[in-house]
């Protein structure tokens, strides 16, 4: 995969302008979902056959670099122990 910006588009037409591949109507979070709720790579190809292993890859490191210049304070969660420490 070159860039995710190849892949992933937003607009305030589609899914109320959240992340989604593109081309297609499945959003970002849609995919991380799927893949919280214990699907495959193999099981989310199958059942959406018009996505790509390059699409799935465009996801992952959407997120990554949504995620790498942020900070995450736990420590509130993990003393309610909603958090393992």
């Amino acid at each position: 995969m070159n860039d995710w910006r190849d892949c992933i588009v937003a607009n305030s037409d589609t899914l109320f302008g959240k992340p989604r591949i593109k081309g297609t109507r499945i959003g970002v979070g849609f995919v991380l979902d799927l893949l919280a709720s214990g699907w495959s790579e193999v099981q989310i190809l199958g059942s959406y056959p018009h996505l790509t292993q390059q699409d799935l890859q465009a996801v992952f490191a959407f997120v990554r670099d949504c995620m790498r210049n942020e900070t995450f304070i736990m420590r509130a969660a993990a003393e309610s122990g909603q958090v393992p420490t």
